[in-house]
């Protein structure tokens, strides 16, 4: 049955929360995820940088005895070079967690303000949020 106009507002208003918050712990989950995998990138380019003379020419003990412009150089393109790999296994790796804990199914549709009622989606599955009207039997690819 259809809600009263202040009912649906304030669902509404729940809804819309309840999805930037669903979103940002998407977000929140990436930038962990891609800073862990691409560590090794961001911390060879930065010491590639840093030495190098034309760029920051640092005056630390490692960069004067043991990178000079050639090793530096070499640190910058060995630092691109892996991230285009380790680009792909953070996005695998985000992909995979996010259909683990079911985070796409949490958006909710904005009908669940106009009508009342609803029921869980995946209750035995164990996802971590419910979707109104869903059918378990319906496949992606039908």
């Amino acid at each position: 049955e259809p809600r009263s106009p202040w009912c649906c507002l304030a669902w509404t208003l729940v809804i819309g929360t309840m999805n930037c918050l669903v979103f940002l712990l998407n977000l929140l989950l990436m930038f962990v995820i891609f800073t862990i995998v691409l560590l090794p990138t961001i911390v060879v380019v930065y010491f590639g940088f840093q030495c190098h003379s034309q760029v920051l020419h640092s005056s630390a003990r490692y960069c004067k005895s043991i990178l000079d412009d050639n090793s530096s150089s070499a640190l910058i393109i060995l630092g691109f070079v892996i991230m285009s790999p380790l680009l792909v296994v953070a996005m695998a790796i985000y992909c995979s967690l996010a259909r683990r804990l079911q985070l796409l199914v949490c958006f909710q549709p904005f009908s669940l303000a106009l009508y009342k009622g609803g029921h869980c989606c995946h209750p035995r599955e164990g996802g971590l949020c419910c979707a109104r009207g869903c059918n378990t039997q319906l496949k992606a690819w039908v």
